[in-house]
């Protein structure tokens, strides 16, 4: 263990989790498009290690409606405050940036916007449907927040017909009030539940090594099997700074292996689980 200026001690990373540095010349491409246009990505905003891999795969996640949530989740590294404005010009830049990377699968999320009285739902239907306008061959995946139990503005985006919506439940039940104090576990299942009952593919995913026992990881993934959840993926969690909740323990390749196979045999479609799985990861091998 590894002794660092706050006292706390941090676990030092395995082998298993280095990985090489954003510097190829199609990741830099992309980052350029994205800065030209002035479009954020959760790639970028979350530190998620595999931005290099996805950023030469010519893979993004967009992130619209700002970089600033309104949520302060205990694990996350998207900046927390009040947010600005809608940007006017959002939806066309993001037309704009998925024409000029000629993606074929495209995910869009979103931070947090409790400010807003649908949520954002209206904003993810209308980049549905300019993308349906513009892009007839690119599949879309949307990875919404929980719009506060609203279900109005989860119809809203069901019925601008993406190919699949993913909700994270990020972590397990014991642990979601104090990680996520602002969210709601039965909320956020029973979102998946309506998912899973309309015409759209239904996704989720959870971080481990916030301190949680193998019995929650498993009472996790037997309650997203029984609102028949579709997709399914399970990352390490990594400590982004200092001043985030600390990393408890890196779970060996082996044992995302043995989750792995036991969501599959719950009946799930695809599962992605991994030491550097994150949400997104891999999307469009799943297919739609």
């Amino acid at each position: 263990m590894i002794e660092l200026q706050n006292s706390k001690p941090l676990l030092r990373k395995p082998s298993w989790l280095k990985v090489r540095p954003p510097y190829a010349e199609d990741c830099r491409k992309i980052k350029t498009t994205l800065a030209e246009l002035k479009l954020h990505t959760v790639c970028q905003e979350a530190a998620c290690p595999n931005i290099a891999e996805c950023f030469a795969n010519g893979t993004a996640t967009f992130l619209i409606m700002g970089n600033i949530c309104t949520r302060h989740c205990l694990y996350c590294n998207v900046q927390q405050g009040a947010p600005l404005p809608l940007a006017e010009n959002e939806v066309n830049q993001l037309v704009a940036a998925v024409k000029k990377m000629a993606l074929k699968y495209i995910v869009i999320t979103s931070v947090t916007r409790d400010d807003l009285p649908d949520g954002g739902a209206g904003v993810f239907a209308h980049c549905i449907a300019e993308l349906r306008l513009n892009l007839t061959e690119c599949k879309i995946e949307v990875l919404i927040p929980d719009f506060q139990g609203n279900r109005q503005g989860l119809e809203i985006v069901m019925a601008s017909r993406p190919d699949v919506i993913n909700h994270n439940m990020e972590v397990v039940k014991p642990m979601f009030a104090q990680l996520r104090p602002h969210g709601n576990y039965d909320v956020s299942l029973e979102l998946l539940a309506r998912v899973s009952s309309s015409p759209v593919i239904s996704k989720s995913g959870f971080m481990i090594g916030f301190g949680e026992s193998r019995e929650d990881i498993l009472r996790l993934i037997d309650d997203l099997a029984s609102v028949s959840c579709a997709r399914l993926t399970i990352g390490q969690y990594q400590q982004p700074t200092l001043k985030h909740w600390p990393v408890a323990k890196y779970y060996h390749p082996d044992e995302f292996a043995e989750f792995k196979e036991v969501a599959y045999q719950k009946g799930f479609q695809y599962v992605a689980a991994g030491p550097l799985v994150r949400s997104s990861y891999h999307a469009a091998q799943a297919g739609a």
